[in-house]
């Protein structure tokens, strides 16, 4: 008589395939349910498909959510070390690059994905894709779960695994928050978090491709929220790039919540205002007589150049350089240091990376990702209420909550 448990794992990312080998390895039969056609797509494309799947510097203030402390449950149970120590042992070789960020030294996130499929061939987990659940009821001691197609399958024990609703097109679509809801766990509203913002500005046509380093931060009632540095990059509808990723969430939030964040954008960080005053006072002294916009070519991107003058309001931006007041550079150096843009909206959750919010993690165990409501139900991954940075946070988050679920679901 085969006494082993019968788990099923829905959704087959990052947490459901680390589940998955888990709990195989502790002896249980696994199935894995994905919607779409094969598991792993969204790995696929992490890291821009080098898959930095995690991080050197992970800590909880890379972490947010309403409950930002059930973190270190799963993480405590399988940590940073924990995790490069399984990825070796799969074949992973690791190389830990800027902002430490640590990924395989095949540089291919598709390398992740085979030995992870690998294994699961390995421990006989069955995949079963283009499966999308539509209802799971729990009955006596065992959970039916109920297939799109008209399928139906039983399994002593749930890891419900189905992301958010980020990169819909990669798998999450938000279906397994109606899963968990069924059983009576509360929903956080789910937001886009590492997106692109859209600004409000009269030159953002203009600036449509224009990249460079600058420090980058939001605010929300004058009040500050965070600060990043990093290469920033316009765009026709807004502004991107790792720093505007990072903060993305605290301006959308704020959209959310019904108030009027903006963007500050410093492109010389490098340098104080006293400073630059003095550079740019020396520019104009050496060739008084060049064109004021001329006159900037060589430090400020060419592109950028009519659009800072006419924000700082120069009546004629050809006049000669040397006849400009205090007045009028002050008013050149704060658009330089402090160019404001109003935050008017964000990008779809296709562009998302990561989503905030998710299933109230106050009614998960934080120790083993079990629910405290329905015994043999557990959590692992995206759908709860934690994410991470841009920088292998995420992923790392995936694999602690997705270990951490598959072994206790399985002992």
């Amino acid at each position: 008589m085969d006494n082993r448990k019968n788990i099923a794992v829905i959704g087959g990312g990052a947490s459901g395939m680390i589940a998955a080998i888990t709990a195989a390895r502790n002896g249980a039969k696994v199935k894995v349910f994905e919607r779409m056609d094969r598991v792993g797509k969204k790995l696929l494309a992490t890291g821009n498909g080098r898959c930095n799947f995690t991080n050197s510097n992970i800590n909880i203030g890379r972490y947010h959510g309403r409950n930002v402390e059930f973190f270190n449950g799963a993480y405590n149970y399988f940590d940073l070390n924990k995790t490069i120590d399984f990825f070796e042992k799969l074949g992973i070789n690791c190389r830990v690059e800027e902002g430490g960020k640590i990924y395989p030294y095949s540089g291919q996130a598709s390398s992740v994905l085979d030995v992870l499929r690998y294994e699961m061939n390995k421990q006989n987990v069955e995949e079963i894709c283009g499966s999308e659940v539509v209802s799971i009821i729990k009955k006596g001691e065992s959970f039916n779960i109920f297939l799109k197609d008209g399928k139906s399958f039983k399994a002593d024990r749930v890891i419900i695994a189905a992301g958010g609703k980020a990169s819909p097109n990669l798998g999450s679509n938000g279906s397994g928050y109606r899963l968990c809801e069924s059983f009576g766990h509360k929903l956080i509203k789910p937001i886009p978090s590492l997106v692109q913002l859209r600004l409000s500005s009269p030159f953002l046509k203009s600036l449509k491709g224009v990249k460079f380093d600058g420090e980058v931060k939001v605010y929300c009632n004058e009040k500050m929220l965070r600060k990043e540095f990093g290469e920033v990059l316009f765009t026709e509808y807004g502004i991107s790039g790792p720093p505007i990723l990072q903060l993305s969430r605290s301006a959308v939030e704020s959209l959310e919540n019904g108030g009027n964040p903006y963007i500050s954008v410093d492109m010389f960080p490098q340098f104080e205002y006293e400073e630059l005053f003095n550079i740019i006072k020396n520019k104009f002294y050496i060739s008084p007589e060049k064109p004021l916009d001329f006159s900037f070519v060589g430090f400020i991107n060419k592109r950028l150049i009519n659009s800072i003058l006419k924000q700082a309001e120069i009546d004629n931006i050809h006049k000669e350089c040397g006849s400009l007041s205090n007045k009028e550079i002050n008013s050149i150096l704060k658009v330089l240091k402090e160019w404001t843009f109003k935050v008017t909206g964000y990008k779809s959750w296709s562009e998302a990376q990561v989503t905030a919010g998710g299933i109230d993690t106050k009614d998960i165990n934080k120790n083993t990702m079990e629910s405290l409501l329905i015994k043999g139900l557990y959590f692992a991954g995206e759908i709860m209420d934690i994410d991470g940075d841009c920088g292998g946070f995420n992923l790392q988050w995936a694999w602690s909550s997705g270990y951490t679920a598959g072994y206790f679901a399985s002992v």
